[in-house]
């Protein structure tokens, strides 16, 4: 199941190893994760549901789901998907709910931490605001759950669209590597990975977060962090759709999918029914016919495809059909995916009877949109709201990017789903508020612009729906809080 050619991807794949599943001898390589190797070994069967012993599989791919928690090496509830696989590795299914480790366990030293401003997230927001506020000289710490740098930018092989300032004719692949040696060039940035923020505690005079870090040996090394502000960018987890069977393995997040085939150089199966037409579902579809995937279709509720017409065009030159006011009606299959059905729609979204059309498929891939992941900023105490166009709750914030609760800033999706360069040009305006907030001169000029900039980019039908999502927001603030 790994890709061996692709037209612009090498897989650094690194030595090839030896590993244990349920006790069965398999391998990986030393750059897979554990997930992505068994993927590959075709083990599509990662967990079972709670109540009715039911199979899941691979789903998110960046640790926000809990369907690939295994036991590992003894230690319980491991996110395989974030772990790499590594030689006499023992990778063991969880029966429901974890039993109580038997490795053996030090009682952890906690490592004290300072900075002027916390970053959490190392995709293209996180990215941009660490290296702006790093300008003006301030101490910054930039904190990522994964292995390297750039969040979804390392699963994008498409040239970015925008202009040069976005570093538009890129591709997402190219955009990470370059952000990311500017942050590790950069000896005012601090980078703490494989590292998750728990959690967020009072503090008399700064903020103060708890940081995990995973260590090779996976144990964990614990810091505790006093910041003056922080710039949280945690990003977005994928949503998902109510069918029979949407649980079984081989139904997909589209992040997750891009996870496997980009990242790890594992194709997900053979045979690929994408469902939802937005760029995301145009774009994966394209990717999945690059990697040797044969994609049965596209289907989108809506009456017209949701994304932009040159992705949807590469797709029809390969003959992939698309199914506009069409749903997808079921899932078969007993252990994974063997196939689908769909349904077509009438005005009134209800599906017409006799429409129901049979694929012949073992990959359900959802690119139904993203939720904001707000867990870690609703902990400190910030504002929260319910903002449809802004794809669920977000933390309220003005046009600074802060918060209701001073210091505390967000950017990107999780201040409400949008395209990468918006998250990156959100970065560095909270990047440059969060060093204002210090008490540092700025550079006036460079914020108005960057508003400016975000206008032109919400501007047309595309960014009409995160026009809106910011308009709400900012009219829910002014009635709160006054101002900007």
């Amino acid at each position: 199941m790994r890709i061996r050619e692709h037209p612009i991807l090498e897989f650094k794949r690194g030595k090839k190893v030896k590993f244990y599943f349920n006790g069965r001898e398999i391998y990986g390589y030393e750059n897979e994760s554990i997930a992505a190797a068994l993927v590959a070994n075709e083990v599509y069967k990662f967990s079972t549901s709670l109540k009715y012993d039911r199979p899941r599989g691979f789903f998110c791919g960046i640790g926000k789901c809990a369907s690939c928690r295994m036991r590992v090496n003894g230690i319980p509830n491991v996110r395989t998907c974030l772990e790499k696989v590594r030689e006499g590795m023992n990778v063991e299914m969880q029966d429901k709910v974890a039993d109580l480790p038997d490795a053996d366990f030090i009682e952890k030293k906690i490592e004290h931490l300072d900075c002027d401003i916390l970053v959490v997230g190392g995709g293209p927001a996180g990215l941009c605001a660490a290296l702006e506020s790093a300008k003006y000289g301030v101490k910054v710490i930039l904190v990522d759950e994964n292995y390297r740098l750039g969040g979804q930018l390392i699963k994008q092989t498409h040239k970015f669209f925008g202009s040069k300032d976005e570093m538009a004719g890129k591709r997402g692949i190219d955009i990470a590597k370059g952000l990311e040696d500017l942050i590790r060039k950069n000896k005012n940035i601090k980078v703490l990975l494989r590292s998750t923020v728990f959690g967020y505690y009072e503090s008399k005079k700064n903020h103060l977060f708890g940081i995990a870090e995973r260590l090779d040996d996976l144990s964990e090394k614990i810091y505790k962090v006093e910041c003056k502000n922080a710039i949280i960018a945690t990003g977005a987890s994928e949503n998902m759709l109510v069918f029979p069977n949407n649980d079984l393995p081989g139904v997909y997040g589209a992040g997750g999918v891009q996870t496997l085939v980009n990242v790890y150089g594992v194709k997900p199966g053979e045979k690929v029914l994408m469902v939802g037409s937005g760029n995301v579902g145009l774009i994966v579809s394209y990717q999945l016919l690059q990697a040797g995937v044969e994609v049965k279709g596209v289907v989108e509720a809506l009456p017209k495809i949701g994304g932009y017409f040159v992705h949807a065009a590469k797709l029809r030159r390969f003959g992939v059909p698309i199914y506009v006011s069409h749903t997808l009606k079921e899932v078969h299959g007993k252990d994974k995916v063997e196939g689908a059905t769909i349904v077509k729609l009438d005005k009134n979204w209800n599906e017409i009877p006799g429409t129901e059309k049979r694929v012949d498929c073992d990959v359900v891939c959802l690119a139904v949109g993203l939720s904001p992941s707000t867990r870690l900023v609703s902990q400190t105490g910030a504002d929260i709201s319910y903002i449809p166009e802004a794809g669920g709750f977000v933390a309220l914030h003005n046009d600074y990017m802060e918060t209701s609760k001073e210091g505390i800033f967000v950017a990107g999706d999780l201040s409400g789903i949008e395209e990468a360069s918006i998250a990156m040009i959100e970065g560095k305006i909270a990047g440059l508020a969060a060093v204002e907030r210090l008490g540092v001169k700025i550079d006036k000029s460079k914020m108005n612009n960057y508003q400016e900039r975000l206008k032109e980019l919400r501007a047309g039908p595309f960014g009409e729906r995160g026009r809106k999502a910011k308009e709400r927001i900012k009219e829910m603030w002014r009635s709160k809080y006054g101002g900007l």
